[in-house]
């Protein structure tokens, strides 16, 4: 039986891939500190004889059995759970990425960075190839999180290189879905959570930014293929090109799915806020036969379903 680590296994989208191995008849060590991820995102499978969860700070030594495969997810992802824990998040992303390429090495396992589009920061290229170096402020607030993700890639790669690691990847965009953090102040939660309460929309400056939003189940699909891939050289963004929305526009949508009865608040813009994010999925289509296939009506809806369910109880 094929054997994964995943790290971050009770985060939103650590979960969902989590699950998505077991179905298809793996076995899975679940890792996670619990500071972000959430217990109840296990429920659905924490029975399962096939799964195995370890409460693990991966910023501490610590040791794991043996696997065929890792799938590195955890850190915090949402800017004010990064900016609250800015060096827990730089250490989750070095000294713990390193202590799992060690792993994977040990174990003779494939191993998978899940990477992000921070990386690219407020970009001059648009839809961004994964040829684009970035534009990133490397002393801003949202630094943490964009310049551990670069340090990750690279300390990814140098395994690669200097000791022949079997290495993947994924630059992630924007994914949402059931399941996410209610109270991890991404626009997507934000919006059905307010929506829900009746609260008003908050909307950071005009709202004319843009994001490409992928639905859980297409990006989990995507990092199964990546992992799966028998040669793959560089990182591959795994997103969705044909979602690019306003934040207006999604707010609008959202106020509709959610009663209407929300009105707009704009408010402030954080700093380095990006101003555009699309990815270029090329790669993806070629190496992995992999592209996103959900449209968004259909995911905005599941995901209304699931923090409908939430707005009426207290946020954990």
């Amino acid at each position: 039986m094929t054997r994964a680590l995943v790290s971050g296994a009770a985060g939103f989208l650590g979960s969902h891939l989590s699950e998505a191995l077991l179905r298809a008849g793996w076995e899975v060590i679940g890792v996670d500190d619990l500071s972000t991820g959430r217990a109840e995102n296990l429920a659905t499978f924490r029975e399962d004889p096939r799964f195995t969860f370890l409460r693990r700070d991966l910023t501490e030594p610590a040791t794991f059995p043996p696997v065929d495969f890792v799938f590195h997810l955890a850190s915090p992802a949402s800017p004010p759970h990064y900016q609250r824990r800015p060096i827990a998040t730089l250490s989750v992303n070095s000294t713990g990425t390193a202590q799992l390429l060690a792993h994977a090495r040990e174990s003779g396992a494939r191993f998978l960075l899940a990477s992000t589009s921070e990386v690219y920061g407020d970009p001059e290229v648009h839809p961004q190839p994964e040829s684009y170096w970035g534009h990133v402020n490397p002393t801003g607030p949202r630094s943490c999180y964009d310049e551990g993700k670069r340090f990750a890639e690279a300390l990814t790669m140098a395994w690669h290189r200097e000791r022949g690691l079997d290495v993947r990847i994924a630059r992630i965009f924007n994914t949402y879905g059931p399941r996410m953090r209610p109270d991890d102040g991404r626009v997507m939660s934000n919006f059905f959570l307010q929506g829900w309460k009746g609260l008003p929309l908050t909307i950071h400056g005009t709202g004319l930014q843009t994001r490409s939003f992928c639905y859980v189940d297409d990006l989990v699909r995507g990092l199964m293929a990546l992992m799966e891939a028998t040669s793959v050289d560089g990182p591959v963004n795994l997103g969705n090109p044909d979602f690019e929305v306003t934040v207006l526009e999604l707010a609008q949508r959202i106020r509709a799915l959610t009663g209407g009865r929300s009105k707009l608040a704009f408010v402030e813009r954080p700093t380095d806020d990006p101003e555009r994010r699309r990815p270029d999925i090329a790669r993806a289509r070629t190496l992995l036969h992999w592209e996103p296939s959900t449209p968004l009506d259909e995911g905005l809806r599941a995901t209304s379903e699931y923090f409908r369910e939430r707005a009426g109880g207290e946020v954990t």
